[in-house]
């Protein structure tokens, strides 16, 4: 018999693994008897295929081995949870939750006789066994993680059991960093429980995702389980509580308390159970029959009026798209403080970060609609269905994901919900230089590790892909289908794909395969021959790595414009090599690949700076156009910027005209090299219908010539906008020849808003104005979120400026941020402004004990990157 290569390759495959690197050693060099008593052993020798790198064949054991130790599958499902009750009373000073918590079950398939269970730092009192009035005590195990219950019998499918459990649970316990996009793990949170923080109110709230419910009640923490659920909530009378459901009950009860029972009749995941206590205001909204809340710091209800106003029309929106109804009997939205991710999902009662508490004014200029939508769309994409494992947590977060883009689109345009297409595809590029790993992924270390850019921003765009590639009609179609098979159920990635393959009749095995089942995106690289303007020639090239990516099949979108009508071809890309003959017949001198942005690639193409001038002027498509200009801005393309920068700044896109005058703040001279244009700045600080735009061009003009606009900047900082408000106040501030009078700066020193904050500091700083430690001092005790990380710099130079104004008392707050604030960014925020004081040693050698007690690597690398240059 011939010995082929692959017949040595599977020879010494046979042995275990420390066997089979030493035998392949030996395969690599010398002949193994088997090859020298071949006949054709000579042939064998010489085959460079028999050669087998010794390393390379180890290093594919190892990666191997890895993958099946590392596999994390869909959670083993020995009980069916039906139904939790829950009793609980909060011990506010020691920060602990008193529970009863009575589980009804089922075995799912298999015979039971041990009842396995979730629960995180309890400790556990007695557990029964209900019968109805009768009740039998258990036995247990607990290792302050599962708690294991020994039933008296062995229970089968056909049986189903009660368990009462009753115990004391401490979340704060062993609690640990999460992910970037959940930073802590407690489950439940006390916030300020003895009102002993000044401007902080007394709540408590939960975060559940990924499994940290079960820091507050027992139960089985996968998701996918589901139940109903009762929860009687003990509460102070002063105070409202939101969980899950409908509230069914209120009692009330002896020494100032309530207990409030809220009902869940519609089955869900144990991550999206929810409680929020606390002195809420609510605002009532209302969609169809659906009673709508929102839940927020008394005194800002008419903020959250406005913030949450397009709440009805959202959901509209989305059953329209759907065909699918909003599918639970009640929806709320709470702001809370110190929140540890910007929003959660929980069935009927989302949370959010404390950035959504506006007051009336702070409204007006919201832009929170994305996160709104997002949480809003989880209540049929993650809660009504939901993803049975984490590994495919992207069934849940793409299409959050993409519920942005389709709002904006319905909201605000097109050309809105490209550039915000084009913002995720740069958040997932940047996070994919050193990490691509597939959607769909079973290998993580940690769930945390899935709450990522491919999860999120790489699955909304495969997403918006597939609609592409489908079509409106089968696209919303296939999502309804998926939605009405699986109502109240668990899925995988392929149950979405059955359901496009049925509504649509195509096999999207492929798309699937390369999309949510593998890694990376496709890397093109274009030449286009304009030789015969009227049969455009294209030429394109798959240049990723195909030894780790796959080889795409892409549809490429080529457009162009013939007067002022706009025409396009699909193409279908099927092989790394390609050509297409556009037959265009109009004779055209400039074509565009993807010009709308809607395909997932990092592209290379020659374009001069002429075609992208062209382009600004031609495109029809407002992200086309604000590539051009930001090309040919980081271009310096100064000669076409002449031209084109007057029509950018009256651009029928807002972002368009905002960019461009971000622009022109970098250089005065452009108000004298283009004719007219100061005059356009102006009338846009005066005019424009969005005010991030106003507030812009009052800022070009502001760095432009501050003196000359000294009359135009005091009426408009009495504005309602602050975005528009703070820009003109800040133009105030800047003026050199004549300086702003003290009294109108005096006017605003009562302002509590970040943006009116910062250009008073601002002034106090420039004018060397003393006397002004006790406001600075008071504005880091009022500002919270990204308003204080803005102010800290502003903080610590007035104070290393004049030490003398209370510098001990500001370097105790800050490091009071830096080792308490729940936001890594605060925290970061008042690292740097404590290193404004890093020429004092106490300073520096406290801050290198402070920061070997961040949770976050991260942060703590950069902090010990500057400490030991410092050192």
């Amino acid at each position: 018999m011939q010995s082929t290569p692959k017949k040595i390759l599977m020879t010494c495959l046979t042995f275990g693994s420390l066997s089979m690197a030493l035998f392949t050693v030996s395969c690599k060099s010398e002949k193994s008897a088997l090859v020298q008593n071949s006949e054709n052993s000579a042939v064998a020798e010489a085959s460079p295929e028999a050669r087998i790198d010794s390393a390379k064949l180890l290093r594919m054991i190892r990666e191997k081995n890895a993958e099946i130790a590392g596999y994390q599958p869909s959670a083993k499902r020995d009980f069916d949870l039906l139904h939790t009750e829950l009793d609980l009373a909060f011990d506010w000073s020691n920060q602990a939750v008193l529970g009863k918590a009575k589980l009804k079950l089922t075995p799912y398939f298999y015979p039971q006789k041990e009842l396995v269970l979730d629960a995180k730092d309890f400790e556990v009192g007695a557990i029964y066994l209900l019968n109805g009035e009768a009740q039998s005590k258990l036995n247990y195990r607990y290792d302050e993680k599962q708690l294991r219950i020994y039933l008296p019998e062995l229970f089968t499918s056909k049986d189903t059991i009660q368990v009462e459990i009753n115990y004391i649970a401490f979340p704060d316990r062993n609690s640990g960093s999460g992910s970037e996009a959940i930073t802590d793990t407690k489950g439940l949170y006390f916030i300020d429980p003895l009102d002993t923080i000044p401007g902080k109110p007394t709540m408590i709230w939960t975060q559940g995702e990924t499994e940290h419910n079960s820091k507050w009640f027992p139960t089985i923490d996968k998701p996918n389980e589901r139940f109903t659920q009762l929860f009687k909530l003990t509460v102070p009378d002063s105070m409202v509580s939101i969980s899950n459901g409908v509230l069914v009950k209120q009692e009330k009860l002896e020494n100032g308390l309530r207990k409030d029972y809220w009902e869940m009749k519609l089955p869900h995941a144990p991550y999206l159970a929810a409680i929020a206590v606390g002195n809420f205001g609510k605002v009532e909204a209302k969609w169809k029959n659906i009673p709508l809340g929102y839940y927020v710091e008394k005194g800002f209800e008419k903020g959250a009026a406005m913030v949450f106003e397009n709440t009805p029309e959202m959901i509209g929106l989305f059953e329209e798209k759907l065909g699918v109804d909003f599918p639970w009997p009640k929806y709320d939205q709470i702001v809370v403080r110190d929140f540890v991710s910007g929003a959660m999902e929980n069935t009927t009662a989302s949370i959010f970060m404390e950035e959504l508490r506006l007051d009336e004014r702070e409204a007006i200029d919201s832009e929170w609609d994305y996160i709104i939508a997002h949480e809003l769309f989880h209540q049929w994409f993650g809660d009504l269905v939901t993803a049975e494992s984490w590994a495919n947590l992207t069934l849940n977060e793409a299409f959050a994901n993409y519920s942005e883009y389709l709002w904006n689109e319905h909201k605000y345009g097109q050309d809105q919900a490209a550039l915000k297409l084009v913002t995720e595809m740069e958040g997932y590029f940047a996070e994919s230089e050193s990490k691509q790993v597939d959607l769909i992924r079973f290998n993580y270390a940690d769930s945390e590790d899935m709450f990522d850019s491919h999860s999120y921003n790489k699955g909304g765009v495969v997403l918006h892909m597939l609609r592409q590639h489908l079509g409106d009609e089968a696209f919303f179609k296939g999502l309804n289908l998926y939605l009405k098979q699986h109502a109240f159920q668990s899925v995988e990635i392929h149950d979405l794909r059955l359901a496009f393959e049925r509504v649509s009749g195509q096999d999207l095995n492929w798309f699937f395969n390369q999309w949510f089942l593998d890694k990376g995106h496709p890397e093109l690289f274009f030449e286009v021959d304009y030789s015969q303007p009227e049969n455009i020639l294209l030429t394109v090239y798959q240049v990723q790595d195909l030894e780790k990516l796959p080889l795409y099949l892409l549809p490429i979108e080529v457009s162009w414009y013939e007067g002022k009508s706009r025409k396009s071809k699909k193409f279908q890309m099927t092989s790394s090599f390609q050509q297409f003959a556009l037959e265009n017949e109009f004779p055209v001198t400039q074509v565009y690949i993807d010009e709308g942005k809607n395909l997932l690639a990092r592209r290379n193409q020659e374009i001069s700076t002429a075609q992208y001038a062209l382009q600004f002027k031609e495109s029809t498509l407002g992200v086309a156009r604000y590539e051009a200009l930001d090309s040919l801005v980081s271009r310096e393309a100064k000669d076409y910027l002449i031209e084109i920068l007057p029509i950018a700044v009256m651009d029928s896109f807002w972002s368009v005209r905002e960019n461009a005058l971000g622009f022109m703040q970098n250089d005065p001279e452009w108000r004298n090299q283009i004719q007219g244009l100061e005059d356009m700045v102006y009338e846009l600080a005066e005019k424009d219908p969005k005010n991030s735009v106003k507030a812009a061009a009052i800022d070009l003009l502001a760095a432009w010539d501050p003196d000359k606009y000294q009359s135009a900047f005091l009426r408009l900082a009495n504005e309602q906008s602050y975005l528009v408000a703070s820009s003109a106040l800040m133009g105030l501030v800047r003026a050199e020849e004549n300086p702003v009078d003290a009294a109108v700066i005096e006017r605003f020193v009562g302002e509590r808003n970040f943006r009116m904050i910062i250009p008073v500091a601002e002034y106090y700083i420039l004018q060397n104005v003393k006397g002004k430690g006790p406001w600075f001092l008071d504005r880091v005790d009022q500002l919270s979120g990204e308003g204080l990380y803005f102010y800290l710099g502003y903080f610590s130079e007035y104070f290393s400026r004049f030490p003398e104004e209370g510098k001990d008392q500001a370097v105790r707050k800050l490091f009071h941020l830096l080792e308490n604030d729940s936001k890594s960014f605060v925290r970061l925020g008042a690292f740097q402004a404590l290193m404004g004081f890093a020429d004092e040693e106490a300073v520096i050698k406290k801050l290198n004990q402070v920061v070997q007690t961040e949770k976050d690597e991260k942060l703590k690398n950069y902090y010990n990157y500057f400490l030991e240059a410092l050192n």
